[in-house]
This record gives structure tokens, sequence and C-alpha cells, in this order.
């Protein structure tokens, strides 16, 4: 229950969010309206390679796992001897001698530090003043003023194109909000375009999107199926989405476009659940409560309350009508089959992909009226069509 969360790449391999199939927003976005700044949103997704400068070179941090499969950038030397040329994979066996030597650091020329990337910004001690912001990519320019300013150390983002590429910091680099609220009221005027946006509102709808009990369940099945596929061994926790399972998701859908991990079968029975005849009167039932609470809470507000009493503000018909309402019109609701016992038995056994919150026929595909590998032994598949 609750607002749908989808995340896409573009052609310019920026990732972006969608909130409830609305106008997409740069997912750095969303979580700057999580709470993150910008060099948090870049340390949360990259490593950091350390650089100490010199006035003609530099000492460039190395890890000699980290290496494995990337391309030297520069010419690797120990003991005058080139163990790596420029332009050529590093492999295990290379790996092996740095580690043997235990080398920590290599001297390279600035030429190195062209078009990568400042992971936080960099402040000079004296004035108090950012001499360069993170997520800055190093032109020649900027290797004089930190000469210039007499900056010895900084970290630029470790970005290896065979590890994962360097997504979220081109995003960054599109994304026009730059504080918690403006990320927030961006989110806002997507959801509520033409409305007066307060700062009590915006926070308002942001919470209530994802992070609300009474908004969004994902219930003890999705949590566990949720935990699972993210890799963490608790199969419980809340029924809400929490920052770390936003960032999880965005962290496995780049692994995905890496070619790290592979992408769910939609079809298969694992991925669904079968929403039973009690969840969907309670859900109902949910709703009917909802407006009776709204019918209480104005009926509150407008009248004398000292003379008042529960009978004159509560009623009962919003439940009865929603449940009514239910029976009557919904999607699911048919009359039984009574022709024989048998018919009138398969009848109610009978489960559908249609009907609310699952699939519309516009969008039902020929893959999901297809018959699964994983129906064989659990589904119908003359009992359970799925119609035109």
């Amino acid at each position: 229950r609750g607002s749908w969360l989808d995340f896409e790449f573009d052609h310019h391999e920026h990732l972006y969010v969608r909130i409830d199939r609305r106008r997409k927003l740069p997912v750095t976005t969303l979580l700057r309206a999580m709470g993150l700044n910008g060099s948090e949103i870049l340390s949360t997704f990259f490593k950091k390679t350390n650089i100490k400068l010199k006035a003609k070179s530099c000492d460039v941090e190395i890890s000699p796992d980290r290496l494995r499969g990337s391309i030297a950038e520069f010419d690797i030397v120990l003991d005058k001897n080139v163990v790596v040329e420029r332009g050529r994979r590093i492999t295990a066996k290379h790996v092996k001698v740095l580690e043997k030597a235990k080398v920590n650091s290599i001297n390279a020329q600035h030429d190195f530090l062209l078009d990568k990337v400042i992971s936080e910004d960099i402040i000079d001690k004296d004035s108090g003043e950012i001499l360069v912001h993170s997520n800055t990519v190093i032109v020649d320019e900027v290797i004089e003023t930190l000469i210039t300013n007499k900056i010895k150390k900084f970290d630029i983002l470790y970005i290896n194109d065979a590890m994962g590429g360097a997504y979220i910091s081109d995003t960054l680099r599109i994304d026009e909000t730059e504080t918690e609220l403006d990320a927030r009221m961006s989110i806002y005027h997507v959801m509520r375009p033409g409305e007066p946006a307060t700062e009590d509102a915006v926070n308002a709808l942001f919470n209530n999107l994802f992070f609300k009990n009474e908004r969004y369940d994902l219930s003890k099945v999705g949590r566990m199926k949720l935990n699972r596929r993210l890799g963490i061994k608790s199969e419980t926790g809340e029924h809400v989405l929490t920052n770390d399972d936003i960032i999880s998701v965005i962290k496995l859908l780049i692994d995905i476009k890496n070619g790290n991990d592979s992408v769910d079968d939609v079809d298969t029975l694992a991925n669904r659940r079968v929403r039973a005849i009690g969840e969907m009167i309670e859900n109902q039932f949910r709703i009917g409560l909802v407006r009776v609470e709204k019918a209480v809470r104005e009926g509150l507000n407008l009248a004398e309350t000292d003379e008042l009493t529960p009978q004159d503000l509560i009623n009962s018909k919003p439940v009865s009508a929603a449940v009514r309402e239910f029976f009557g019109s919904s999607q699911l609701s048919q009359f039984m089959d009574q022709v024989n016992p048998l018919s009138g038995i398969t009848h109610k056994r009978r489960i559908s992909a249609l009907g609310p919150g699952g699939l519309t026929r516009e969008r039902a595909g020929f893959e999901v009226r297809d018959v699964h590998p994983s129906h064989y032994g659990r589904l119908c598949p003359i009992e359970t069509p799925e119609g035109p």
C-alpha cells in the first residue's frame, strides 16, 4: 500500500526517479530530500583516492585489490622497473607484485588528475572560503588554484568503469537543487502541481509518501522479499521504507547496469503474492474508517463540542458504504457460478492478475498472459484465464 518508486537510466546514463509515474526527477533530488548533502551522496556511492599534491607531480594512493581489471593511467614503476605500462590492463599477476612490494602510493604527473572528480569541498583554512566545490571536474585551472593556495592533500572519487561508472556523480551535476528543502519543494511541485508550497506542507507530503505507516505498508512478506533481494540477513523490520532501503536499491540497480547482478523475472510466482479476500476487505474497511475519522474531525472543528456526545459525531454509514461498494462494484466482484457444486468451488478458487493494484488490460502484455514455468503444479492455466 502506498506510492510507487520507479528508478530508470536515460540515454545519457543519468539516473532518475519517478514517484507514482509522475514526471521524472534526478535520483539525487530524492537523496537530498532524505537529508544527504552533495559530499555525503558521493561518499555513499564511491570510494575515495587520496592525493598528495606537489609542485610538479602528485603522489596517488593505490590499493592493489582495487586495481585488478582497470587500465593503468600512467606507468607504474617499482625500483626503476616499469611493472605496468600506461594504457595496459592491470592483471592479477601485477596486483600480486604490488602487494608483495607493499606499495601504498605511486608518483604521477599532474596530467593524471585531469578529468578526475573532487570528492569533498576544499576549504581555505585561513579564510574559510570554499576553493573548490565537491563533484568538480579537475581541469588545469583547478590544479593551479590548489597549488597557489598551498593545498597539499585532498581526495578524488575512485571511478573504475570495470567496477561501476560515474552515474551518481554525473546525475548530481545536473541536479538543480542545493538543500534538503529545495529537493522536497521539487518533489512537491511534481506531486501537487499548482498548489502553494509552504514548508510544513512540503515536509508533510514527503514524510507521508514512504515513511508513515498510515500511508505506506510493505507488509511482512514485502519486507522479507525486499531484505532477501538486497542481501540483508534479517527478514523482519519496519513496514515502511528507510533511507538505507532506498540507497541499497540504487546501488543494486547500478550493479545490474554494470553487469554484476541480474534483473528479476517479473512473471515468476516467487515475485507475486496472492491477495486474499480478507486483506481486500480490510483495505476497504480502512478506507471507510478514514472517512469516519475525517467526518469526526470536521464535526469537532465546526460544532460546539461541550454538549456533543460520541453518538452525535460518529456515523457508521461510511464504513458500511465502503464494504457495500466493494461487494457491489469491485472489479473482482462477480456472481458465483452455481451450475453445480464443482463449478462453484472452481469459481471461488480462481485467482486473477487483474483488479485493484494489479494489472490493467492495456498494460498486460503477452508475457503476463502466458504460462510461466513456475505455474506448473501450482496454478491451472485453464481455470485461471486472464481474458482479453
